[in-house]
């Protein structure tokens, strides 16, 4: 459904550790790195970028939304969480199913050091 998903950062290179590590528990790895610029993922396919606002304004995480990866398995989702809590991220919600979505949806939320929410999920049954 989409092709990238762009994250504000006021200091991408201070975010780069974090989401090296905290993606690469999901299998998504970086493609490239400029300066004031972070993508993961794959070139002509999906893909999330860590930028500074274009239009030259500080970043301010929102409010109601965040970016969901989807993660191979359950023991991904749990390593995502603990990554992100390591190094230095913060729990929106713990590892757990979550069947008020959908009785396999299993899922965990953190806040980069940035302030932004994340998500890794698992939508299979044999987790």
């Amino acid at each position: 459904m989409f092709s990238h998903v762009t994250i504000g950062s006021n200091d991408p290179g201070e975010l780069e550790a974090f989401y090296d590590a905290v993606l690469a528990t999901l299998g998504i790895h970086p493609f490239f790195k400029i300066e004031s610029t972070l993508s993961y993922g794959t070139a002509a396919g999906p893909k999330v970028f860590i930028l500074k606002p274009f239009n030259g304004q500080p970043h301010q995480p929102g409010n109601g939304g965040h970016v969901a990866f989807l993660a191979p398995s359950r023991g991904a989702v749990d390593a995502f969480h603990a990554k992100a809590l390591e190094l230095g991220g913060t729990s929106e919600g713990a590892p757990g199913l979550r069947p008020h979505y959908h009785p396999n949806y299993y899922g965990a939320y953190a806040r980069d050091p940035d302030g932004n929410k994340i998500q890794a999920v698992c939508h299979r049954k044999d987790g």
